[in-house]
């Protein structure tokens, strides 16, 4: 039995899976991190930790195994920057993650740039992109000079990796990673002169761009035991939607986990930036680079931990599916959970949690329904603005993520969206996508049909009755947002 050993690196902790030719896991290791909060807003990584955790989760999983894996594939927690001494591999500072604040102040002042950075990039001009993290540490010390003169390093936490696995041979990076940076130029796939000299990034620090599928380089013996090939790259969500079979224009996925992220494969097709949607860079089923429109939900299962742990109104998430089947409809309940306001397509930071439509007959079991159709409202919300930007097909949604093993939501998600959903076995599709994406490279399946073959899905159809249902409720939804923006925005005294 041939195994591809997938690294998914995420914010939290590290898991390594063996994942063998016929698709399933034959072994597991994780590690969790340390979270270092040095000042209010700031978020910082240990990159040390993060190497050691992983070679530590990495040995435990091919021991398992029994058998050196055919590849490495690498999957990680996007935007997070490392900069690091070419000469001894030592990190200058700890990493800056993805969640930090630090240069929110840095990014106001360069509005009279923002319209050149989105069309650029893709992105919108926020601290949770590399570009401002990177050159906050660039001006620490001395550390832009010594960058200039070639002596440093810097890259997300794939480039970390690779770069110690393989004893510093390579200082690479893929395409759905540099797309993340605020750095890498969407119309010519590269890094751009001009976004560098902004933020004075000089290009001597930054990692070459290299497919997301295709050998990179070769572990050390030093590092996991044997000489295996890196053949696979991708940052988290693009990973994951590659995990699900998300190759072709039309295809998306949508995770729910504290929040939701949504992204739709648009091919070829380049999507103008606008609605708060940002173009970003996924894989076709070669692993080369493609366009794609993603999109974050602020508050999905975040909902139904504050029902839980805020208000005491369920003692467990599982018990929101018994609760929401006890009620023929919403009885017009509604809850937006713009807890830390909200995002696309409405785009209102000072918004906050609303609930509505409350009487003497509301009951825990309208809370908890409410919360779980709030995460199917909000997505039918940016799809939406997707389908029109991307001016592609959509005829289902493949999911994945803890909320997924709700039926009662996932059906209601299809008659919603009165398009299919589908749930596959496997829900740890990040790190499926990264071995997927290293065994293609290797021979381990000779494509993606064959990487999937393995796989199984439940699939939710939507109900004629179930789809007018819920676009008659999702008018109410809409009504809701409405009320929500009107208390956000009317500040009179």
């Amino acid at each position: 039995m041939t195994c591809v050993l997938a690294i998914d690196q995420g914010t939290t902790g590290t898991t390594c899976l063996m994942i063998a030719d016929d698709g399933q896991v034959r072994a597991r290791a994780y590690r969790e991190i340390t979270q270092h909060f040095p000042a209010p807003g700031w978020v910082e990584h240990d990159p040390h930790e993060i190497l050691e955790k992983t070679l530590s989760a990495a040995r435990e999983a091919i021991a398992a195994a029994g058998e050196t894996p055919a590849a490495v594939g690498i999957t990680n927690q996007r935007e997070t920057i490392v900069l690091w001494e070419r000469a001894t591999g030592r990190a200058v500072h700890r990493a800056i993650v993805w969640q930090d604040r630090r240069t929110a102040e840095r990014c106001a002042a360069l509005a009279p740039h923002a319209a050149m950075i989105a069309e650029r990039t893709g992105l919108v001009t926020d601290p949770y992109f590399s570009a401002t993290k990177l050159e906050w540490l660039l001006a620490q010390h001395d550390h832009a000079a010594r960058a200039a003169r070639g002596e440093l390093a810097a890259g997300t936490i794939d480039s970390w990796l690779v770069w110690h696995l393989t004893g510093g041979a390579a200082h690479v990076t893929d395409h759905t990673n540099a797309s993340r940076t605020m750095l890498y130029d969407l119309g010519t796939r590269a890094w751009s002169d001009e976004l560098c000299a902004l933020f004075g990034v000089p290009a001597a620090v930054l990692p070459r761009i290299v497919p997301s599928s295709g050998e990179v380089g070769h572990s050390t013996m030093a590092t996991l035991g044997a000489v295996v090939p890196i053949a696979g790259i991708a940052g988290d969500q693009q990973s994951a939607l590659f995990g699900q079979g998300g190759w072709a224009p039309g295809d998306g996925k949508n995770t729910y986990g504290t929040g939701a992220f949504l992204l739709l494969n648009t091919g070829a097709h380049r999507p103008a930036p606008g609605s708060g949607l940002l173009t970003t860079i996924a894989c076709d089923a070669t692993g080369q680079p493609v366009f794609a429109l993603e999109a974050s939900i602020f508050v999905a299962g975040a909902a139904v931990q504050w029902l839980r742990d805020g208000l005491g109104v369920i003692a467990s998430s599982k018990e929101t599916e018994g609760l929401a089947r006890s009620l023929d409809s919403n009885d017009g309940v509604y809850f937006v959970p713009a807890l830390v306001g909200l995002g696309a397509p409405d785009w209102e930071p000072n918004a906050r949690g609303t609930i509505v439509g409350l009487t003497r007959g509301t009951t825990a079991a309208h809370f908890a329904r409410a919360a779980l159709e709030a995460m199917a409202y909000a997505t039918r919300d940016v799809l939406g603005d997707m389908r029109t930007q991307g001016q592609v097909p959509f005829d289902r949604l493949r999911v994945d993520g803890g909320a997924t093993g709700n039926d009662w939501l996932m059906q209601f998600q299809a008659d919603v969206l009165n398009v299919p959903v589908e749930r596959p076995d496997l829900v740890e599709t990040t790190a499926l996508g990264a071995a997927g994406l290293a065994g293609l490279a290797v021979g381990v399946w000779r494509d993606g049909t064959e990487f999937l073959a393995g796989r199984r899905f439940d699939r939710f159809e939507p109900s004629p009755a179930g789809a007018e249902a819920a676009s008659q409720a999702y008018v109410g939804w809409r009504r809701a947002v409405r009320t929500t923006l009107a208390w956000a925005r009317d500040r009179e005294q």
